[in-house]
């Protein structure tokens, strides 16, 4: 199901999983229609743009008429993917995305491309942290995040069947291929990578590929890892989240976003209530990026593998 060669993956555009699916989308159904905020190139929806030019509508550097152009869409019976990039899709547009779409429940899909911190040299203004926090918490709204080319693939093919609003994040930079065309997508539904009783490992989107890491370092110390795909953030698994605090007592979440409002805000808010552990949380630490090559930038903001076994070495002595 899940990558077993950790050393040398392949490396693949999660943007390109995205793009794949929209193409294929739009050749199954007339009423699948792509708008984008003027960087088409960016996002690859000018490959959609190639296939079914009737389909796509470029409507310039206006977010929010996009949101509000999409919601009147739906309306019509059509179908909207809309894109940008994540930190002006989830940001500049938040209003529209709350007032206009998940109020009424409308059937429209985001694309948040180049998220979290490895856009890189783009610096703090292009680097989406925040973008779990403000879409989770909408009513009516499903949050995705998924790891890598397929499960983007799969994500989008999921979000075109559900009805309603979904917000998919995704990353520019190419990232580890952990899952397979057969690999499991089922939205809700988080996925065992590995079974393990001392410590628990939840992660989502790039993050998961370093967690794999990790669980492989800490084995070598004896320590039995557990590693949890959580690509849903909302809504939360929360049967499979409750079993890993029961059964490991200890859990870590490593997420490409803040740690403040994000995916490890959403597993401590449920086990809090329900069977609280000691917990540590991998992620941006509540502050803003910086200008940098994206390896230097995850290094700088204890993003890796190493850190994540930092975490759970931590979280072991509380437990």
């Amino acid at each position: 199901m899940y990558i077993t060669n950790l050393e040398n993956p392949e490396m693949q555009l999660m943007r390109q999983g995205w793009a794949d699916a929209l193409i294929e989308l739009g050749s199954k159904d007339p009423d699948v229609v792509v708008l984008d905020a003027d960087l088409s190139k960016s996002t690859l929806t000018s490959q959609f743009r190639e296939k079914h030019p009737g389909q796509f509508f470029n409507v310039g550097i206006s977010e929010q008429d996009m949101v509000n152009t999409a919601a009147g869409m739906s309306l019509l019976g059509k179908i909207p993917f809309i894109t940008s990039y994540c930190v002006f899709l989830s940001g500049r547009a938040w209003d529209q995305i709350r007032n206009t779409v998940c109020y009424s429940n409308l059937n429209v899909k985001f694309g948040g491309a180049h998220a979290g911190i490895s856009v890189g040299p783009d610096g703090a203004t292009h680097q989406s942290l925040e973008d779990i926090a403000t879409t989770r918490v909408l009513p009516n709204m499903t949050v995705l995040a998924p790891a890598d080319y397929w499960q983007t693939k799969k994500a989008i093919e999921a979000a075109y069947k559900l009805k309603g609003p979904v917000f998919v994040r995704f990353g520019r930079e190419k990232v580890p291929t952990v899952t397979s065309e057969d690999t499991l997508f089922e939205v809700g539904k988080a996925n065992l990578v590995r079974d393990g009783k001392d410590l628990a490992i939840i992660a989502c989107g790039p993050m998961l590929y370093q967690s794999m890491l990790a669980a492989a370092e800490l084995e070598k110390e004896g320590i039995s890892v557990r590693v949890l795909d959580l690509h849903t953030i909302k809504p939360l698994d929360k049967e499979a989240v409750l079993k890993a605090a029961k059964e490991c007592g200890a859990i870590v979440t490593a997420e490409e976003h803040s740690v403040l409002g994000g995916m490890g805000s959403a597993v401590a808010e449920f086990l809090v209530q329900e069977h609280p552990v000691p917990m540590e949380m991998v992620g941006v630490q509540g502050t803003f990026g910086e200008s940098g090559k994206p390896e230097e930038l995850m290094e700088k903001y204890g993003m890796l593998a190493k850190d994540i076994v930092e975490k759970g070495r931590k979280v072991l002595k509380r437990k």
